[in-house]
């Protein structure tokens, strides 16, 4: 199994890592996150010779769709979300505007997701874990690596480099992210690649020495 194309864009006002992942056979690739600056993802995509075949949301939050929107119109790829976070998604906009955030209205996903669904990008699968907590819908995804490469999980908002996602806006649990962390993260090989939502990656070996959310 090859490992996936993987490559990172900083978008937004808050800072959002948007990842491109691609199929290194067939040159399809999905964005993660498209939060903001959907030119420049689509710059990147071009430039990199790769065919959007799906925008995915980790969660709803305005600041990981604020580009879906632009994103959809030009080029047509259909919008995946976790169907717990549908709802939230419809009224993103006006969760902007309560955070002082830019964000046009969404366009409504193409497919809802579930824990353990797959995601075909060409060649490449990813895997839906349903991590709920910060939102009730919020996913990481999941590729086991390959040729040697360390497996890999973009982790949205749910787990950071040292740290973990808020809870304290609509639809957020403490308790629902520590069991998600517990239950569906740190069971996952140590060597994972850890990419996450904001700020810098790390590997799930490194979070559990030395992340407080992921301590025993």
């Amino acid at each position: 199994m090859k490992a996936p194309i993987v490559m990172g864009l900083v978008v937004g006002p808050l800072q959002v890592n948007c990842y491109i992942v691609g199929c290194p056979d067939t040159a399809a690739a999905a964005v993660i996150d498209p939060g903001g600056d959907a030119d420049a993802v689509a710059r990147r995509l071009e430039s990199s010779g790769l065919a959007l075949r799906a925008v995915i949301n980790t969660h709803a939050h305005p600041d990981h769709t604020g580009g879906n929107a632009a994103l959809v119109a030009r080029t047509g790829a259909p919008l995946l979300i976790h169907e717990a976070d549908a709802p939230l998604l419809a009224g993103a906009a006006d969760l902007a505007a309560m955070l002082g955030l830019p964000s046009p209205p969404s366009p409504p996903p193409d497919r809802l997701l579930r824990d353990g669904d797959e995601i075909a990008v060409g060649g490449v699968a990813l895997r839906v874990i349903h991590t709920p907590g910060h939102t009730p819908g919020s996913i990481c995804l999941w590729h086991p690596g390959g040729a040697g490469a360390s497996p890999l999980l973009f982790t949205g908002d749910t787990v950071f480099a040292g740290g973990a996602g808020r809870t304290d806006l609509p639809g957020g649990s403490q308790a629902r992210l520590l069991a998600s962390i517990r239950d569906r993260i740190m069971p996952l090989p140590a060597g994972t690649r850890v990419l996450p939502g904001h700020g810098p990656a790390s590997t799930l070996r490194r979070e559990l020495r030395e992340n407080p959310f992921l301590l025993p």
